[in-house]
């Protein structure tokens, strides 16, 4: 079943009305959470810099951090390694 919700989250002192998946309300609620503490610890670092700036350096630090867990959760290079030894030792027992 499609169960939808509307909440409405807070963060860099704005309301955004959304609609989202009933299950996701955990998750969605804690990312505008996470968002809120790296706000306020930029804010509290940076208090001459204007909000527009901070919020750039905020979506900057998620991208970074995503991006480097997508780099570290490629298993391409595992991957092929353990089809080069596959093949190795499918080539070994092929002699034997």
């Amino acid at each position: 079943m499609n169960d939808k919700i509307k909440i409405n989250l807070r963060m860099a002192g704005a309301s955004y009305p959304i609609t989202i998946n009933r299950e996701d309300e955990e998750m969605v609620r804690e990312a505008a959470k996470q968002v809120e503490i790296k706000l306020n610890a930029y804010r509290e670092h940076y208090q001459n810099v204007p909000l527009e700036r901070i919020i750039a350096m905020v979506a900057y630090q998620f991208a970074l951090e995503n991006l480097q867990l997508k780099d570290h959760n490629d298993t391409e290079p595992y991957t092929a390694k353990i089809e080069e030894l596959t093949g190795v030792l499918e080539a070994y027992f092929k002699e034997q």
